[in-house]
């Protein structure tokens, strides 16, 4: 993997760089559209390639593991060529989906013991056989498996959880060094801080993060129920340590406003499953403020989705046309409003760059926070 830095803002510590893989070139800051089980829920590929247009996606090993399992995507040749994909794919390693099975998993220094959330069958995740699932699913960037503590979290569990990610890290390194590729490109590790929302323990995580020399770092635990401000602030701390010269992950984030905030924080890469949850629930992000679909005052608006939206959907259908569809229920409702925040959202972070680069992303980025906090 190759990481330029491009141009950094002025104002704040937002960058434009451009990471390169064997799949081909990630301009940034970018989002990551989730395709947790093989697919961005609600749209076709053809739809992603040509409406969305994302350089790269993300995909879950917890989710995969358990549908379609490895030796599927083994015989396949993997998931680029499983879910004809031809462009970058990154995938987490389970340690969020774990930690969000609180009631059916144990944590061990040796790994975690979970029940399956589809037949109650039981597993075993460890640094080392996620690093194998990974190597057979075949990524271009693979996470570390880490533990995600809730919030909020006592200061000791979170101390003593940040000391087993790392533990875990250092065997996850060990073995994906004797664990050769299974396809013929190559595929690039993320290290994740951890910490909570305890600023020592972060700055502590960051240091360790960084002296593993990975070629790109992400950051955890975050966007799990917390406060915004305790969000940007542990952000602010863990960027200002980790190397400026790698690419910065910040999983799981999140609302339009956060990834703007975050980007003058200094990072990099966001995914989340806000643009398409939301989008099913009715819920539109625009420019100018968020759109609750289904509610009776657009019952007669004959106005398009959203005449500045990059995809075609925005102006093809109508406002008054996408509620008739929530309203009866109709599955192309959520295909449409799924694709329209899709497109927002890579819209947002490219809008983004460009303002980066122009020298004008402060006053951009203020603008737009002031507008799109609105409800429509």
């Amino acid at each position: 993997m190759k990481f330029q830095l491009e141009s950094k803002d002025i104002q704040s510590k937002a960058r434009a760089a451009t990471i390169t893989t064997d799949h081909g070139v990630i301009e940034t800051p970018i989002f990551m559209p989730v395709g947790t089980v093989a697919t961005v829920k609600g749209v076709h590929q053809s739809e992603l390639k040509e409406q969305i247009n994302p350089d790269i996606i993300l995909g879950n090993t917890y989710h995969l593991y358990l549908r379609p399992k490895t030796d599927i995507l083994e015989q396949a040749g993997g998931l680029h060529k499983f879910m004809n994909w031809d462009r970058n794919i990154l995938t987490d390693s389970g340690g969020y989906q774990v930690y969000s099975l609180s009631g059916r998993r144990k944590i061990k220094e040796e790994g975690v013991k979970f029940k399956s959330h589809i037949d109650g069958s039981t597993h075993f995740f460890t640094p080392e056989n996620v690093m194998e699932i990974q190597r057979t699913i075949g990524a271009d960037i693979i996470m570390a498996f880490d533990e995600c503590t809730p919030y909020p979290c006592e200061y000791n569990y979170a101390r003593n959880s940040m000391h087993m990610t790392h533990r875990w890290l250092k065997r996850c390194i060990n073995h994906l060094e004797k664990t050769p590729l299974k396809y013929d490109y190559n595929q690039t590790f993320f290290p994740i801080v951890q910490g909570s929302t305890y600023k020592d323990l972060r700055k502590q995580s960051a240091e360790f993060i960084a002296s593993v020399e990975a070629e790109g770092n992400a950051i955890g635990g975050l966007s799990v129920g917390e406060p915004a401000e305790e969000m940007y602030e542990m952000t602010d701390v863990v960027c200002s340590i980790l190397p400026e010269d790698k690419p910065r992950y910040l999983m799981g984030v999140g609302t339009p406003i956060n990834i703007l905030e975050n980007i003058a924080l200094g990072v990099d890469m966001f995914d989340c499953v806000m643009p398409t949850r939301n989008a099913r629930n009715g819920m539109l992000f625009t420019a100018h403020g968020t759109i609750n679909i289904k509610n009776k005052k657009w019952e007669n608006d004959f106005s398009p989705i959203d005449p500045m939206g990059i995809t075609d959907v925005d102006t093809q259908y109508s406002k008054a046309y996408l509620r008739h569809l929530f309203a009866s229920k109709e599955m192309l409702g959520k295909q449409i409003a799924s694709i329209h925040n899709l497109g927002f959202y890579l819209w947002l972070t490219r809008e983004a760059r460009k303002h980066i680069i122009a020298g004008d992303f402060l006053d951009w980025k203020n603008k737009m926070v002031h507008q799109m906090n609105k409800r429509l």
